[in-house]
């Protein structure tokens, strides 16, 4: 397998060594209780106010409540909560708050899922709306003029996650200014920390989510900022931390590491400036031209965040070119959520207007602050070795072709006790092959995973190249007396036990899957 590239840091990023380094300090001698009067106590109550105060500068909070959380989710639950709560008083008190709750039909999920929860669970009737937005992703202006009026609660993005579009806050910030009745405005900033200027009291937002891991801090720390004056339900309550707005002790670990990321940005020196983020952008942008000549960008790169391309390949399916590009070593993500195991079309593209073979089709490519010109090149270098294994995508017009065999069985029934006896795991390989000299490895992937990967090699063996669209032509490999054991190898396991477990209902007992294939080759 080829070394690791990582390019998926909208999902998550590798965290900062300082920010390691300071959790760990936190850990081992600054362990004390933030909520207690003795000296230990006393210096880990001292970090956190330092954090919040750096977190304040940071984010443009003014005289604004920084709140630590557990990430963004946690703060969009709080944020509506709170929100909701105010508008059920309102209402309660004669006022007419508005009855829409308005969300940029691009948003994360966790946004309208959390508006729709919310008011279920507290009665309100109030009816969810989507901001339309443009072939850009970038929200309809127009459109939300005319729904203000009747708009309580707005929710919008400053980046997109999945396409890094940029979102207009300027102007959302000025409609607002001019409405007879100003709704409160939620701003998922998960994406804009650290690439954008984000000053939360310039364009008078009311709350803001922030997530750490997102940015070189640890996963389970995060930041909501509510505008002072604006409404606060607490979601988490009991001891009283955090002034009363989110109780339960302290995460002084994750705090001490944002704290490491925050000073980071402040000082500068760690990270990559926007210049060079968007140049290291331009090569990989560049990269893909050449190696995919019918390469499409989903988002104009100008209006784009400096880390992110998001870009479809006719012909070709999200799986379909995540798969080569992994056997590449190169870790991307689908612009699309799965279901059931079937990819559904992004609603992030959809939203767009796009047509259906680009939201199909859509592949995000993202870097961080950390990303460094040594790991662009060698990005470059894999995706020129994933064209040349792909043979170049179909043209826009053309359609994928099916092959002419697929799996009888698509799903693994609950109590396959059969097929567990013949599931081997990375550390027992080894002595099974030394058991069964005449096993023989076979590579379920097509025959582009393998040739991006350079193919599959396992000590001395070479395994025999049977992609799952080419089965019926391997039969010879499972069937007929004295056959020898075979070993069923994909990239993520997924592939391998379905062919395993269909040719255990066929009674070829000799088989093997490997569980969770390649991804988890030591």
């Amino acid at each position: 397998m080829s070394c690791s590239i990582y390019l998926d840091c909208n999902a998550t990023t590798e965290v900062l060594p300082a920010a390691i380094g300071a959790a760990s300090q936190a850990m081992s001698q600054g362990f004390g209780n933030p909520s207690s009067s003795h000296s230990q106590g006393l210096l880990a109550k001292q970090l956190l106010l330092g954090v919040r105060a750096q977190a304040a500068a940071v984010i443009g909070a003014n005289d604004g409540h920084v709140v630590f959380t557990s990430g963004a989710t946690e703060g969009i639950q709080t944020a509506v909560l709170s929100a909701l709560c105010n508008i059920r008083e309102r209402r309660a008190a004669g006022q007419t708050p508005g009855s829409l709750l308005v969300f940029g039909a691009t948003e994360h999920k966790a946004l309208p899922e959390a508006m729709a929860h919310w008011n279920q669970l507290l009665g309100l009737g109030l009816s969810l709306q989507a901001l339309p937005v443009d072939s850009q992703g970038r929200h309809d202006l127009a459109a939300l003029a005319k729904l203000l009026p009747d708009t309580a609660l707005l929710c919008t993005m400053a980046a997109n996650n999945e396409t890094g579009a940029i979102s207009d806050l300027a102007g959302i910030a000025a409609l607002l200014g001019g409405a007879a009745r100003r709704p409160l405005w939620l701003v998922d900033s998960v994406q804009a920390l650290g690439k954008l200027d984000v000053q939360l009291q310039r364009n008078s937002i009311d709350y803001a989510v922030f997530s750490g891991h997102k940015l070189h801090a640890p996963k389970g720390i995060g930041l909501l900022y509510a505008r002072r004056g604006a409404p606060f339900t607490p979601v988490v309550v009991g001891g009283g931390q955090e002034g009363g707005l989110r109780s339960g002790t302290e995460n002084m670990p994750g705090i001490a590491a944002l704290g490491a990321v925050l000073e980071a940005l402040q000082q500068g020196g760690s990270f990559a400036s926007h210049t060079q983020l968007l140049a290291l952008r331009d090569q990989l942008e560049h990269a893909l031209r050449h190696a995919f000549p019918t390469v499409v960008f989903n988002t104009p790169l100008a209006h784009s965040l400096p880390t992110t391309l998001n870009f479809s390949l006719p012909g070709l399916s999200s799986k379909q070119v995540l798969d080569v590009f992994d056997a590449a070593g190169l870790r991307v993500s689908a612009g699309s959520a799965c279901s059931a195991g079937k990819a559904q079309p992004s609603h992030v593209l959809v939203a767009m207007g796009l047509p259906a073979w680009r939201c199909e089709s859509a592949v995000r490519m993202s870097i961080s602050l950390l990303s460094t010109e040594a790991l662009v090149a060698a990005a470059c270098k894999a995706i020129a070795r994933c064209g040349q294994a792909m043979a170049g995508p179909k043209t826009e017009t053309e359609t994928e072709t099916e092959p002419d065999w697929t799996l009888p069985v698509l799903s693994i029934p609950p109590d396959a006790t059969a097929l567990a006896a013949g599931t081997l795991h990375w550390h027992e390989l080894d002595a099974f092959l030394s058991a069964h000299p005449a096993a023989q490895l076979v590579d379920l992937r097509e025959v582009a995973e393998q040739q991006a990967s350079g193919g599959l090699h396992h000590g001395h063996r070479t395994a025999v190249s049977a992609p799952v669209s080419e089965l019926p032509r391997h039969d010879a490999l499972w069937s007929g007396a004295g056959v020898a054991p075979v070993v069923l190898v994909c990239r993520s396991g997924n592939r391998s036990q379905q062919v395993a477990h269909w040719l255990h209902s066929q009674g070829h007992t000799t088989v093997r899957h490997l569980h969770g294939g390649l991804a988890l080759r030591p």
